[in-house]
């Protein structure tokens, strides 16, 4: 794996940290197993913990493949709650992602608008292929803009 994507998993793995996703996500499977033991021991067409497990898995991702399905109250109501909180769980993964990659946008923009600032602060100082190249971002940037 490469240096940059070791970073970016790294700065993605703080994101997660910051947002406080990771709690989320570590009660989530936590949940998620501890959940298919009632299911397993209570519902009477789940026979095995793998099944049961099985079971979590086909409802936590709104599957459904109906193979099993849970038939007790106390069943369907665990069932319910696996599901919501697997909704939940997307939906978290989801923007925490989302916002990272727009973060890491916006400091881009930052970074290139501040070097550009700097340039045109130091506008004497700078060389002619330095003026060239600043020239050339400028058209690219009304290119881009109109």
């Amino acid at each position: 794996m490469g240096k940059k994507r070791r970073r970016t998993l790294r700065l993605l793995k703080d994101a997660f940290k910051t947002a406080g996703a990771d709690k989320i996500f570590s009660g989530y499977i936590l949940w998620f197993f501890i959940s298919a033991v009632p299911i397993w021991l209570w519902e009477p067409n789940i026979n095995t913990y793998q099944d049961s497990l099985w079971f979590c898995f086909a409802s936590a991702t709104t599957i459904g493949y109906g193979d099993v399905s849970a038939v007790t109250l106390f069943g369907r109501i665990i069932t319910v709650f696996l599901s919501i909180y697997s909704i939940g769980v997307v939906a978290i993964f989801t923007a925490v992602v989302a916002s990272f990659f727009t973060d890491i946008a916006r400091l881009k923009a930052s970074d290139s608008a501040r070097e550009f600032s700097d340039d045109l602060e130091h506008l004497s100082e700078l060389s002619k292929e330095e003026l060239e190249q600043l020239s050339q971002r400028i058209k690219e940037y009304q290119k881009k803009n109109h």
